[in-house]
């Protein structure tokens, strides 16, 4: 390659690097075309018009748990329901209802033909696909017609517990300046393996990640951003046990940002490798189709593993998950790789090595918007310093061009932030962005200085770890606490008894259709 590259980057190098990721994608991929989930079908179930609860359990687990116990998770929900609809002449919603009231024995149907079950369902996958289609082209056109803000993108976290309260505080934050607004979810929503139903107000850590959370949020933003005059983003979390689930919950709804990594379940959350490898395939599949821009989570390996030794652990899975989102159809100026800003402020020439990685990120990944995370580790109660360590990691950010910044919070180590903690980091970046807007223009890196070296030194070590990945496989890896130096067992962890080889009568049309696109 002839890039040029202001830190001198061996790009032969990077090419290595990125031919053994592809690698690792595609034997990780060979193992996820011959498997389902229980997530997956209810994924499917949702993408044909199943919703609603029955004695508080959502409907969609209600048909999946029938055929998963009835030994047809392997033929998957489109053959069963496919059956079921011609049968019984109802809609699948009804079918579901059928089923809840005890009414409808799935594994007594008859095997209808392939055609009449796929003209059966057809309308229903249809709706469902024209509503996501309409969803992005109603973003398309706000960004024509109001437009948005600059890169990189503000954006801020909204974390009460309470959707009425978030959206209080998020309309609050747009109009101080915000680009996209995170609601964060309650915490150990992401070990649920179904998704609460409604609209919530009571939260611990977050608010619930509900499709009527989802609608609420998205009017409100909505509603501010005709107001202050710029389209404003609703980015939330599909990792998890649900993780496909809530991908299409936020796609039918109109969200444009989804934390999405499986290897994060994996190392933070102890969910099976296998469940969430599947899962993580057709999420992504949906969110490529939706416009939604993925967030991966190699910003939370720094906050176990070293931030200097480690550094070329977060470079080597950025370029695993470069690979796998592309295997599922989404394109680069979708995929939001992660990195973060995490070295002790007391390391000498600690700045240098943190310009040095978010460089290299952005001359290696030109078309990612980049997902830049602020810093946390270290972050003490005095605030003054954690508002130093923002600021200095707000220069990182528009130095380098990052796509999305997610804006550290002086008061980071002490409470969930207030409406004027929020104001002081907008106002932090708003300065430091508009005062240093061309700095990555206009500076250059002395050669066989600190910066150049640091570089070569996280691609070189990048670039031989993923050599050797590729041999033993990401399974083997994840074993051996290659990431965030946490070790997790292929046949452990959450989730496992939820997945099943594909039978001979399997299909997911959606995979097909959502990646040819329109």
């Amino acid at each position: 390659m002839n890039q040029k590259s202001k830190l001198g980057l061996d790009f032969d190098k990077v090419e290595q690097a990125r031919t053994a990721a592809a690698n690792i994608a595609r034997q990780v991929q060979a193992f996820v075309d011959g498997y389902t989930t229980v997530a997956t079908e209810r994924t499917i179930a949702r993408l044909l018009g199943i919703d609603g609860v029955k004695d508080e359990v959502p409907y969609p687990n209600v048909v999946v748990d029938a055929i998963k116990d009835a030994g047809l998770l392997g033929e998957g929900i489109m053959f069963v329901m496919g059956n079921a609809v011609v049968h019984t002449g109802m809609t699948p919603q009804q079918v579901a209802e059928e089923i809840g009231a005890g009414k409808l024995d799935l594994a007594q149907l008859p095997v209808a033909p392939a055609d009449k079950r796929h003209a059966a369902l057809k309308p229903y996958a249809d709706a469902s696909i024209q509503r996501i289609r309409e969803r992005r082209a109603r973003r398309e056109h706000y960004l024509k017609t109001i437009g948005e803000g600059p890169k990189p993108y503000l954006y801020v976290i909204v974390a009460t517990g309470n959707i009425y309260e978030d959206v209080t505080q998020a309309q609050a934050a747009a109009r101080q300046g915000a680009d996209i607004i995170a609601v964060i979810r309650t915490t150990g929503q992401s070990l649920l393996d179904y998704v609460p139903y409604g609209a919530t107000t009571e939260g611990f850590g977050g608010t619930m990640a509900t499709q009527e959370n989802f609608r609420i949020m998205r009017k409100a933003l909505d509603e501010v951003g005709e107001e202050v005059g710029r389209y404003i983003r609703l980015c939330n979390y599909c990792s998890g046990l649900c993780m496909p689930e809530i991908a299409v919950m936020g796609a039918l709804e109109g969200l444009d940002v989804m934390l999405n990594d499986a290897l994060y379940g994996i190392l933070f959350r102890d969910i099976n490798m296998q469940r969430t490898l599947i899962d993580q395939y057709f999420s992504r599949v949906i969110n490529g189709f939706a416009g939604v821009i993925i967030n991966t989570g190699e910003d939370n390996y720094l906050t176990t593993a070293d931030a200097v030794a480690e550094a070329h652990t977060v470079l080597a899975s950025d370029f695993i998950n470069e690979q796998l989102a592309l295997l599922a159809g989404l394109p680069e100026e979708q995929m939001g790789l992660g990195h973060a800003f995490e070295m002790d402020p007391k390391l000498e020439n600690g700045f240098l090595m943190e310009l040095a990685q978010a460089q290299m990120l952005r001359e290696i990944f030109p078309n990612a918007p980049l997902k830049y995370m602020p810093p946390t580790k270290f972050m003490t109660g005095n605030i003054f310093r954690g508002h130093l360590q923002d600021a200095l990691f707000n220069m990182i950010g528009i130095w380098t061009h990052q796509g999305l910044q997610l804006l550290g919070m002086p008061t980071e180590a002490i409470h969930t932030p207030f409406m004027s903690d929020r104001y002081l980091s907008i106002e932090n970046a708003r300065y430091i962005f508009n005062n240093m807007k061309s700095i990555g223009d206009e500076m250059e890196f002395k050669e066989g200085g600190i910066v150049r070296r640091r570089a070569a030194e996280v691609l070189d070590k990048a670039t031989a770890l993923l050599q050797q990945m590729e041999k033993e496989g990401l399974f083997s890896a994840l074993e051996k606490g290659i990431f965030a130096d946490i070790k997790r067992p292929k046949n452990g962890g959450k989730g496992l008894q939820g997945v099943a080889e594909k039978r001979d009568n399997y299909e997911n049309p959606f995979i097909d259709i959502m990646k040819k696109g329109e």
